[in-house]
């Protein structure tokens, strides 16, 4: 945090950044962290050693279970604890068949924070979390289903906007805090999707938020283990470069995922034309022809992170893609967002 701590040491850049202090004491006590800063779970990137990274560098790093088994998941958390001392977070999919399972086994290494994501946290789950001790975060799409979960035991709120990368859902975070920001203050909220730089950063938390989730920086850092070609994409693509995947026809919903533009989104949508020509000839039941547009992503996401096929794979981005320049450490990283919340207040008070 050299940066950092130097401008910190200078009369208006002290005082700025005890303000930022206080604007996200909240989401720092919560998290247990020195910054509020906390990464989105992203599949075959957030593993043990970015998540260790981000949380020895005072962040809060969170491993992506996906769609790990419980056995495979207890030897990720013991393998990142033995990384950090710092507290962390694990990501479960609340769709998973074996959730239960997932859920006892992060419990029983004494994991400090549990993410249930992809839908309504099963009751069960929720009384599990609740019942150890640990706490509880969700992601909330709207302020009525915000409101809903922290009656039923959430402990903190991440709302993520559309210019997220990966699965998103139809509404911008600029419209969200709006919605949510000002009427729930029950819990911490954190604000996620598009995000890369401090200032922005800054302007959700004097909203209200407690602070903030990032992914695609991180997932281009120095300490990710994505594939080098997966990293240059990042640093070469433009925001505009990042887009939804497009649904063809409304009787074969498609889950929008945001991505890089590549030749495997171009093939995407052939494949949708072809299987929609054979569904109509009568050569595929519904059943089988939405199958065959769900299958076609089968292991694309590997693809690109670990094999580096940047091309056919899936190379789910954010929009802030545009502000990956270079690929960073997570310490440079962090530090940068740090300083320019604090440069930005510092210059308020100038």
């Amino acid at each position: 945090m050299t940066d950092v701590t130097v401008q910190a040491g200078t009369g208006s850049h002290a005082a700025a950044r005890a303000a930022l202090d206080r604007l996200w004491a909240r989401g720092r006590a919560f998290l247990g962290t020195e910054f509020a800063i906390l990464a989105g779970a992203m599949s075959w990137v957030s593993e043990r050693n970015l998540v260790a990274a981000i949380s020895n560098a005072g962040g809060f790093g969170v491993i992506a279970c996906g769609a790990m088994g419980p056995d495979l998941l207890a030897r990720e958390i013991a393998a990142t604890q033995a990384l950090t001392q710092k507290p962390f977070g694990v990501n479960l999919i609340t769709m998973h068949p074996q959730l239960d399972d997932l859920v006892r086994v992060t419990l029983e290494a004494g994991v400090s924070h549990v993410v249930l994501a992809g839908g309504i946290p099963p009751g069960a789950a929720v009384r599990a979390v609740k019942d150890s001790g640990a706490r509880l975060v969700a992601f909330a799409p709207a302020l009525v289903l915000a409101k809903r979960l922290v009656r039923s035991g959430a402990d903190a709120i991440i709302i993520e906007g559309s210019e997220a990368g990966g699965h998103i859902g139809p509404v911008s975070l600029t419209v969200l805090a709006q919605e949510i920001l000002p009427h729930l203050r029950d819990v911490p909220i954190f604000v996620a999707g598009g995000l890369g730089r401090g200032e922005a950063i800054l302007s959700y938390l004097e909203m209200g938020a407690a602070g903030a989730q990032l992914g695609t920086r991180f997932a281009a850092s120095a300490e990710s283990i994505a594939h080098d070609n997966f990293k240059r994409a990042f640093v070469r693509a433009n925001a505009r470069d990042a887009l939804p995947s497009i649904q063809l026809d409304e009787r074969f919903p498609v889950i929008p995922v945001r991505g890089l533009v590549n030749a495997g989104t171009r093939k995407f949508l052939e494949h949708q034309a072809e299987t929609l020509r054979r569904f109509q000839s009568g050569e595929l039941t519904r059943e089988s022809a939405q199958l065959a547009i769900e299958h076609f992503w089968a292991g694309a996401l590997r693809r690109a992170v670990i094999d580096g096929d940047v091309e056919n794979g899936s190379v789910m981005a954010g929009q802030s893609v545009g502000m990956v320049t270079a690929v960073q450490t997570i310490p440079e990283i962090i530090a940068e967002l740090v300083d320019q919340a604090v440069t930005a207040l510092a210059l308020r008070a100038a």
